[in-house]
Parts: structure tokens; C-alpha cells; sequence
């Protein structure tokens, strides 16, 4: 039995068979089976190729949490899409590990962009901890026509980067926290708040007379400089 896939996630698939020692049937009988919704089939498949899909995974990914995501996913796509396996195009096996290393560079992928996007945080300038966490600002109510400049400077940041900036500057968030409350990946929240931080840092810079807040001497807006 594969334990590690959630029957919430298979669906609610008749598990009865007639066939009760899957041990015995070859891969081809198993894709069959578990296109009929048949879990002990795909907990056969699973223990009969996981040592060998993990280790064309792990070429890809050397991390061995990400490994087990991948493996997952695999497994899950295997079980959703078991009728798309067709003998005439090769053994199960051979689909299997096409299937794993399409899965694993996928991963790789995303893993690289997350990185590229923190090593251009840290290249910008921005402290370690800042690249952890987004910078925690409380707006000051003197400064009225100030915060009034930010706003509308925001107003023109794309929705998704406007969002994520309102909640850091404004909503006092942390990455992780907006990551959760907004359930999108850390590193697509880090990308756009360094983007749009870069773009209010640029509309400072561009406003005429904005000098003073641009050298540090106007706190908020500085903020956004300083955090780019």
C-alpha cells in the first residue's frame, strides 16, 4: 500500500476487486487496475519502482525533502492519469521515468528561479534578515500628505505587487506571514516585493522636489528606498 498519498487526494474510488494478489500481475496489468480506481495497484507499482524513480530524481534534485515532494507528485499524477498510458508506446517502466524527469526538472526549475530572486535581493543590498522577512513599517499620522504620495504612487504598481507591499508596509507582515495569509509561494512573495519596491524606489527618484525623501530625512518613504 502506498501510504504516503492522502485518499483524499485519490478520490472516492471503489477499492473491491476481484483480484487480490496484485504481486502478481505485471506493470501493464497494474496501470490497467488502477485506471479502474483499484489503490493496491498503485501501492504495488509504487513498491516495485520507488528506489528506482527516487534515484533518477535525486540526479536532478539534491535535496532530499524536495525528492519526497517530486516522489509525490509522481505517484499522484500516476493515479490521476493512468489512462493515458498506452502499451504500444513502451513499457510502463520507460513512462514512469519520463514521467519522473520531466516531475524533477520541473522542480529544478522553480528551485533556481526561488534562488535567482533571493541572490538579487541580496545583490540590491537588502540586510539577511530583510531577505527573510519583509521590512515592518508603522506609518507616522503626521506625515498625512506623505502617506497620501505613497498611496498613489502604489495605486499604480500592479495588483499583485500592490497587494504584497500594502500588507508589508502597511499590514506590518513578514514575507512568511503574507506567503500565508495570501497561500502563494515564499519565493513568488519575495520576487514581488522586491520588484515593487525597486519600482517606488524608481517613482521617488523620478518625482520632482522628492529629494528629502529620497536622502533619508522623510522616514516612510525612505523605507521603500532604504528596503530596495
Amino acid at each position: 500500500m502506498l501510504h504516503s498519498i492522502d485518499p483524499q487526494q485519490l478520490g472516492q474510488y471503489p477499492v473491491a476487486s476481484l483480484v487480490t494478489d496484485y504481486t502478481q500481475l505485471s506493470d501493464e496489468e497494474l496501470m490497467q487496475e488502477i485506471e479502474r480506481g483499484q489503490e493496491p495497484a498503485l501501492g504495488e507499482l509504487h513498491r516495485r519502482h520507488v528506489a528506482l524513480l527516487r534515484a533518477v530524481v535525486a540526479r536532478v534534485i539534491n535535496q532530499p525533502h524536495e525528492v519526497d515532494d517530486v516522489m509525490q507528485e509522481i505517484f499522484l499524477q500516476v493515479w490521476r492519469q493512468a489512462g493515458h498510458y498506452r502499451n504500444e508506446k513502451g513499457k510502463v517502466l520507460g513512462w514512469l521515468i519520463t514521467l519522473s524527469r520531466r516531475r524533477a526538472i520541473d522542480r529544478a526549475r522553480r528551485l533556481q528561479a526561488y534562488h535567482r530572486a533571493l541572490d538579487r535581493c541580496r545583490l540590491e543590498g537588502e540586510r539577511a534578515s530583510k531577505c527573510g522577512a519583509a521590512p515592518v513599517v508603522q506609518p507616522d499620522p503626521s506625515q498625512s500628505d506623505t502617506a497620501e504620495m505613497l498611496r498613489r504612487l502604489m495605486a499604480n504598481l500592479p495588483e499583485a505587487q500592490r497587494k504584497v507591499l500594502d500588507l508589508a508596509y502597511y499590514g506590518g507582515l513578514s514575507q512568511r506571514e503574507i506567503a500565508a495569509r495570501t497561500k502563494t509561494p515564499l519565493g513568488t512573495i519575495k520576487t514581488r516585493l522586491e520588484l515593487a519596491v525597486a519600482k517606488m524606489r524608481s517613482a521617488l527618484r523620478a518625482l520632482g522636489g522628492a529629494r528629502e525623501w529620497i536622502d533619508g530625512s522623510n522616514a516612510p518613504a525612505a523605507n521603500f528606498v532604504a528596503a530596495a
